[in-house]
């Protein structure tokens, strides 16, 4: 009687460790999904893949501009901010180039380097602009990213999902389906070895 209780409980600890397993598979499955269509299609499409150094020419700040703060967005997502533009020497190629903060920048604003998260304090987005103006004008030599192949004459400060990033983001669904697969595995191997003790 001992042993029927025994072989009926190791029976439901190998069907749920063998349902995490595949749990595990499938949540990984559909992570991978997600990023696939998400996060690699924008670092695919990037063309600012190289790095170089970048010199300050110029940082200004002209009068405000309107720029909505998502594309396609609707009139009450626009709002006024001073434009901050800054003009740098590319090592590579030596000519004087835009800087753009990241790939979005320059889709939603091309005449501005810089385009600040939507805040109803003016104030505090006029001073963070000055200090990220002041500190182009202290730091005038940094690494940038440019074109290569020559379709975009400007730079990126910054990509969206550089290569570490995407890397990072595919650590953990990886490290899912390797857990998943391993438990799987382990089930397998008990169940195995439990019929062989039988048979003998």
């Amino acid at each position: 009687m001992l042993g029927k209780k025994l072989v009926t409980a190791q029976k439901r600890g190998e069907t749920r460790a063998l349902c995490l397993g595949l749990g595990m598979v499938a949540c990984s499955m559909m992570m991978y999904f997600f990023i696939g269509i998400t996060i690699v299609p924008f670092y695919t499409k990037s063309v600012w893949t190289t790095e170089t150094v970048c010199k300050v020419l110029k940082a200004n700040i002209n009068d405000k501009v309107l720029c909505p703060n998502t594309k396609g967005s609707e009139d009450k997502a626009i709002f006024p901010y001073p434009c901050l533009q800054v003009c740098v020497n590319l090592t590579a190629s030596g000519q004087e180039v835009m800087l753009y903060e990241t790939e979005d920048t320059l889709e939603r604003n091309p005449k501005c380097s810089y385009i600040p998260g939507k805040s109803e304090n003016s104030k505090e987005v006029k001073a963070r602009i000055e200090k990220i103006a002041s500190n182009f004008k202290k730091h005038q030599t940094f690494p940038c990213y440019y074109d290569p192949g020559g379709t975009q004459t400007n730079v990126i400060l910054r990509r969206l999902y550089p290569l570490k990033g995407l890397l990072f983001a595919l650590l953990w669904p990886t490290l899912m389906f390797t857990g998943g697969c391993l438990i799987i595995v382990l089930v397998k191997i008990s169940q195995y070895v439990s019929v062989l003790s039988a048979w003998q």
